[in-house]
């Protein structure tokens, strides 16, 4: 029977779940770097085994951890990321340059065929490769410097590179989002890309319809159609039929369209989830509801998922990084809170249980299906 292992980072160290194919018991390891802040913890879908985790802290800075035995024990795998030529500037919030600074891992994306293959989204925005397990990291430079890289702006949790998607068809093809600049694409594994956000509207831009300016909190796929793509943005929930080039709304009937997760169901491309926020300043669920919302048409179309989750006087968020499914049958569905919980659907989200309650901040979930 497969098993599961549900990988997540919090405001104070790292935990690892396992359950069998059940998955109604867990185990829990951790935390692994107690007190440290683990932005993202991902495992590798070539091995097994491997894993990697973004460790920070303030006074000791980043470094990228690596597990080879499925995170019963860890090694710094390297802290020297090396850009490509001078970092340069980019325009600040007020509009003035500002120089470009690195600050934390915000992601980390093992390659979907090379074991020692693996990319980092940073903050300042900037994308890395590593093909040594994380050893030594090179800028991808042609993202930062395709042109509009000057006129990128941080977000409120700043100018971070939060999500890499690698193509699992086209391998020299992959998808990254920045708060606030946007989703970009690259055909030709990294060396040009292009801004990918026209049909987005940003009201709080000078032009709503700006090429670049976006703040995109979380972009999704399935494999089995890359070049369908699903958004969360700073308001609004976005589709793309073509990999980018264009994006329609397919907010529909939620509650609210702001909101920092979004994934798609392992065996099902047209079903996704989302968990709405109230707004951009009240960072909880609408009516004190902790609810997930699942359109199994591709959007437009949503029911709420309550069975098992808090219906009264919740009032915690869910961060970009923290929603996954498993590949099982029926597909899991797991999330974390910002107030330590993690929970599970095993049937696709119709049922929820906290698996593990009262961790610090949850900053990330991942899950590996295992033989």
């Amino acid at each position: 029977m497969s098993r599961v292992r549900v990988l997540v980072g919090t405001r104070k160290g790292a935990f690892v779940l396992t359950s069998d194919g059940k998955r109604q018991d867990w185990d829990v390891s951790g935390p692994h770097f107690g007190g440290w802040e683990i932005y993202h913890v991902k495992g590798s879908p070539v091995d097994p085994d491997r894993i990697y985790a973004s460790q920070t802290s303030d006074w000791f800075g980043q470094v990228v951890q690596r597990s080879d035995d499925g995170g019963q024990t860890w090694e710094p795998a390297g802290n020297e990321f090396v850009y490509d030529g001078a970092p340069g500037t980019h325009q600040s919030i007020d509009g003035t340059p500002h120089p470009w600074e690195f600050t934390r891992v915000w992601h980390l994306e093992p390659s979907l065929t090379e074991a020692d293959t693996v990319y980092a989204g940073v903050e300042d925005a900037a994308l890395f490769r590593s093909v040594d397990g994380g050893q030594t990291w090179q800028e991808v430079a042609g993202l930062r410097g395709h042109g509009t890289g000057p006129q990128w702006q941080p977000g409120a949790g700043g100018l971070c590179l939060h999500t890499i998607l690698l193509d699992p068809v086209d391998a020299g093809r992959m998808f990254v989002a920045i708060s606030a600049a946007g989703t970009f694409r690259t055909g030709d594994t990294g060396k040009t890309w292009q801004p990918v956000n026209r049909g987005l509207n940003s009201e709080f831009l000078p032009d709503p319809t700006a090429e670049i300016g976006h703040c995109v909190h979380r972009i999704a796929m399935h494999p089995s159609r890359p070049d369908v793509l699903f958004m969360q943005k700073h308001w609004d929930v976005m589709r793309s039929d073509n990999a980018g080039d264009s994006w329609h709304e397919v907010s529909g009937d939620l509650p609210s369209d702001f909101g920092y997760v979004i994934d798609v169901h392992a065996h099902e491309p047209d079903t996704i989830y989302v968990i709405p926020i109230k707004s951009d300043s009240e960072h909880y669920p609408p009516e004190g509801k902790l609810r997930v919302y699942r359109s199994r048409t591709g959007g437009n179309e949503w029911e709420p998922l309550t069975n098992g989750l808090p219906q009264r006087d919740c009032y915690v968020n869910v961060l970009r990084d923290a929603m996954a499914v498993d590949a099982l049958e029926p597909c899991g569905v797991y999330f974390g809170t910002t107030g330590g919980q993690v929970y599970a659907s095993a049937d696709a989200g119709d049922h929820w249980a906290p698996i593990v309650s009262n961790l610090p901040k949850v900053l990330s979930v991942e899950v590996q299906t295992l033989p």
